[in-house]
């Protein structure tokens, strides 16, 4: 079966990604539309390299983008959203990417779910993608509407993590966008920011400056520069895990404190 084999080779390669990176970086992203597109065995390959990515110590976010109303957004949260015990849902990610484009509403069931089981939400806030200003930027009220978005994630943290340095509740924030990621920032002070856009997208280590706080608060997200970091000219000669290990250290290097101030 062709699927099937697929399958077996999206999870074999996820898995020895994950068994470079590991001691090397916090935290992975799977992106779920790929192992749907595989059908069951698809998502049963997602949810082996979830576990198997957990068990190496990694933070998993599901990079799913869910969202939906009442009972829906319930099923959902209790369907992706594990937190601390990797046995609380089907698919055990620590984190999830969500839609807030329903409304706060929306977002409520899947902050409950947080809560209890000690787990985190990236909203969607300013994505990296050229398109988001048709939509993220129309203006009401004289307030963008990724603005509104900002301050909802925010209010939400302050009134669930009352206390903490940071929420469990954070910002998909592109760094394709660096000077709305630097109001987005001062706009959301202690919120934690998933920052997609740097590498393959254009975006730099200088870009991604201003989500950092003193070392912290922001995961910079890179995919296809590291997952395919082979198809590079300055790697093209390596093996395609040695290209993998190279280019995640290179990463590394160039968003560290000496080079980006964070």
């Amino acid at each position: 079966n062709q699927v099937a084999a697929r399958a077996t080779a999206y999870k074999s390669f996820c898995m020895e990604i994950v068994d470079i990176v590991a001691p090397l970086v916090p935290a992975v992203k799977p992106q779920v539309a790929f192992f749907e597109s595989l059908g069951p065995a698809g998502m049963l390959a997602l949810q082996q390299v979830i576990l198997y990515a957990r068990d190496q110590g990694l933070v998993v976010i599901a990079d799913a983008k869910r969202g939906d109303i009442g009972s829906t957004a319930q099923a959902y949260a209790d369907t992706w959203l594990a937190g601390e015990d990797p046995d609380a849902a089907p698919y055990a990610a620590d984190a999830l990417t969500v839609n807030p484009y329903l409304g706060e509403d929306t977002l409520q069931p899947f902050v409950d779910a947080c809560v209890q089981r000690r787990a985190g939400l990236y909203v969607l806030v300013r994505t990296s993608n050229p398109g988001a200003a048709v939509f993220q930027d129309r203006v009401s009220e004289d307030q963008k509407l990724f603005e509104g978005v900002a301050d909802v994630v925010q209010g939400l943290n302050q009134s669930n993590w009352e206390g903490d340095d940071w929420g469990g509740i954070g910002a998909v924030t592109g760094a394709t966008w660096p000077a709305e990621l630097t109001a987005l920032r001062e706009r959301m002070p202690n919120t934690p920011l998933l920052i997609p856009g740097y590498g393959s997208q254009g975006g730099t280590a200088e870009d991604v400056q201003s989500g950092i706080v003193d070392g912290v608060g922001a995961l910079i997200n890179s995919s296809r520069g590291i997952n395919f970091a082979y198809r590079k000219e300055e790697f093209s000669d390596m093996p395609w895990r040695d290209a993998i290990q190279a280019a995640t250290v290179q990463m590394i290097e160039d968003l560290s404190p000496r080079q980006t101030g964070g």
